[in-house]
This record gives structure tokens, sequence and C-alpha cells, in this order.
């Protein structure tokens, strides 16, 4: 006899399931230059589930953290013994020493961004700069930005020549990924290629400047994703924290060796026929409608 589950149970197991699917689609898209905001966004929406919204999205950015923190400990480390000797001695020109105060000075304006969010847009989750139309146009902006740095980046300068001005620089492309469908890698990729950046040190210095942000986001959000009655509680929330580090761990590894033999086209692509895939669908339903 087929078991019959009770209705909390059955919520709990979809809950669940909807949580390992959004975790491999964080994962999937946080470090690849496509928008993971965007996708927890669309995906969910297309499947009938409806928007996450922005605490679970945030909290569920926390996989792909600790993802980071795995793939570059040894990367971490000298930064944080540069800093030390820095602050013991006054070396600040060492390059990981640089590279940790470029990584803080690229935090500042996505945090006062994320700031001001919060105290004059208190309704940011049901803000026209979530709309699947706004996600739209703003995917296929940012491809066409991002093929622009393409053609015109110089590819020279190596993750042991970052200053503290290339953080300010690409930390304020870091901070219009608040706006889903600009993506953080992705931004912070064009703004590192306009630089002269070498691609694969341009995604490296991406990842490590969004640790701080990406964590303090996630961090402030967590408390009411926990207690978001739609979330199903923590343990959704810990399958999608897993399933998104996992995945996020292997798309890491994947882009740094993907970027090393080829370009960022493939994304630009991929972004415009999701921009107006979306158009597509909203033009459809609204004909439907």
């Amino acid at each position: 006899m087929v078991p019959v589950f009770a209705s909390s149970e059955l919520s709990l197991i979809q809950a669940c399931w909807r949580s390992l699917v959004l975790g491999v689609v964080q994962g999937l898209t946080e470090f690849l230059p496509i928008s993971s905001s965007a996708h927890l966004k669309v995906v969910p929406v297309l499947l009938g589930w409806g928007d996450p919204g922005v605490s679970f999205t945030a909290v569920i950015q926390l996989g792909s953290i600790v993802a980071v923190f795995a793939y570059f400990w040894a990367d971490l480390q000298q930064v944080a013994r540069a800093i030390a000797r820095a602050l013991r001695h006054g070396q600040w020109a060492e390059p990981d020493a640089r590279l940790g105060v470029a990584m803080a000075v690229g935090t500042v304006p996505i945090v006062l961004a994320g700031l001001a969010i919060k105290r004059w847009l208190p309704d940011y989750d049901h803000s026209p700069l979530r709309s699947m139309a706004s996600i739209a146009i703003v995917s296929m902006v940012m491809a066409l930005l991002l093929a622009l740095a393409e053609l015109l980046g110089q590819r020279r300068r190596q993750l042991n020549q970052v200053t503290a001005g290339d953080g300010a620089w690409v930390g304020l492309a870091q901070a219009l990924a608040l706006v889903p469908g600009v993506s953080r890698s992705g931004s912070t990729l064009t703004a590192a290629l306009f630089s002269g950046w070498e691609r694969a040190a341009a995604a490296r210095f991406s990842f490590l400047l969004g640790l701080p942000a990406i964590t303090l986001a996630g961090l402030a959000e967590l408390k009411d994703a926990v207690s978001a009655p739609a979330n199903g509680g923590p343990l959704p929330l810990l399958v999608g924290l897993v399933s998104a580090g996992v995945v996020s761990w292997l798309a890491i590894a994947w882009l740094l060796r993907y970027l090393q033999r080829h370009g960022t086209w493939v994304f630009v692509v991929y972004r415009l026929l999701f921009g107006v895939g979306i158009l597509l669908w909203l033009r459809s339903t609204a004909t439907v409608g």
C-alpha cells in the first residue's frame, strides 16, 4: 500500500525539492556571468512556484560563499598573512596585501547600496526592478556591455597587479548587481575586462571580491528567510545551501579553466537569448490573458 503523507509532511518534501532545484540553479549561475538573482526569480516563476523573494535568494547564496572559501582557501590565507604583515610592518606594496585592500575597498559600494535599498525601498521584493520585463532588458544590456569589453579589453593585467583603484572600479560594478539581471560576476568581469585584465585573473578577482558582500547579505537576511512560511523552515534552506555549495564549487573550477582558453561570447549569446526568451514568454502570456 502506498503511504499517504500528511499535508505538513508533503509541504516539507515539496519545499526541500524546490530548495534543491533552486540551489542547483544558484550554484550554476552565481559565478557564471549570467545573473543568479535573475534565474532564481525566473526559474521558479516559470515552474509555477512563484518568486522566492530577496531573503531566500540572499541566504541561498551563502552556499556559494562556502564554495569560494573552500576553493580559494590557500589564496585567502596568503591575503590574511599579507594584511597582518602590512599592519605590523607597513608592507602594503605586497601583491597579496594590495589584493586584500582592493577586496575591502570594492565591498564598500555594494554595502552602501544595499543599506540604501533597505532604508528607502523597503518593498524591494515587489519593485519594478525585479519584474520579469526588467530582468529581460537588463540581461540584454549587460550582454552588450560584456561583448564590448571583450572587443576593447587588452587582457594583459594579472591579479598580482591589482590596486585599490581596481577595487573601487570593480566594486562600483558589483553594486549594480543588486538589480536582478545584471549579474554580480558578469558586471565585475565586464569592468575588469574594460580595465585590461586577463580573463581568468578577472574572474578570480570577481570571486574573491564577492566574499564579503554576499556573506553580509546572506547573514542579514537569514532570520527572515528561515521564518518565512513559504520557504518551509530551516531544513529546506539547508538543502538549498548544500546543493548551491557543491554546484558552485564545480562551476568555479570549470569557469576558471574555460576562461584560460576561451572568451565570454557564449555567455553574451546566452544572455541575449535569455532576455529575448523572457520577453517572448511575457508577450505570449499577455496574449493568452
